[in-house]
C-alpha cells in the first residue's frame, strides 16, 4: 500500500518537533496522527501536556500547538504493506521538505524522534541536505510509542518522554 503522510501540526513559534516515520493504517483511515488505539502517543501527551485521547482530536492538536510542540513524519510518502516500520520499502521513500519547514519554524530547538526508525530515516534522508543551522538542532531518540514496541513499560516511556519535553520546552 502506498501511504501519503499528513501535513505537520505546528505553530510558527514551535520549539519542539516530534518526528515519527509514516502514518499506519489506522491513522490513514482516521486522517489523524497516532490514531491506533494501542499507540501510547496520545496517552503520553495527555499525561505530559494535557492533550490526551479523551479529548477530541482537534482539541489535542490545539493543545500541542499551544505548548509549542510540532508533530510530523520523516516520510512524505512510501510503500508499506501494513503498519510496521520494518515493512516500509526504503526504495520508495519520499522525505518531507524539512529545509522549508525548518526555515519557516526557526524557533525549533529540539527534535524528538518517536523511535529508532524515525531517527535513522531522518539522519539518512534529511540531515545531509539541511543548511548548517538546521543540522545543529539538538535531537533525542525516545522510545517508540507504537504497540509493536512493548518492551518498555508505559511508566518508563512516560518518564523519558516527559523529561525530554520538559527539557526541550524549558531551554529557551
Amino acid at each position: 500500500m502506498h501511504s501519503v503522510g499528513f501535513p505537520p501540526i505546528a505553530r510558527r513559534d514551535a520549539r519542539v518537533l516530534v518526528l515519527g516515520s509514516l502514518p499506519g493504517r489506522a491513522s490513514l483511515a482516521a486522517q489523524e496522527y497516532y490514531a491506533q488505539p494501542q499507540n501510547a502517543f496520545w496517552r503520553i501527551m495527555g499525561d505530559a501536556l494535557g492533550a490526551g485521547r479523551e479529548l477530541a482530536y482537534a482539541e489535542r492538536v490545539r493543545r500541542l500547538r499551544e505548548a509549542r510542540v510540532a508533530v510530523w513524519d520523516v516520510c512524505h510518502s512510501a510503500h508499506r504493506p501494513g503498519s510496521l516500520d520494518a515493512a516500509i520499502r526504503r526504495d520508495t521513500i519520499v522525505a518531507n521538505d524539512f529545509a522549508a519547514f525548518l526555515a519557516r519554524h526557526r524557533r525549533i530547538a529540539r527534535i524528538l524522534f518517536n523511535g529508532a526508525t524515525a531517527e535513522a530515516l531522518y539522519r539518512r534522508l534529511v540531515l545531509p541536505g539541511l543548511e548548517a543551522r538546521a543540522r545543529r538542532i539538538a535531537t533525542t531518540r525516545l522510545p517508540s510509542t507504537s504497540p509493536a514496541h512493548a518492551s518498555l513499560r508505559y511508566a518508563t516511556k512516560l518518564r523519558r518522554w516527559s523529561e525530554a519535553l520538559a527539557d526541550a520546552l524549558g531551554d529557551g
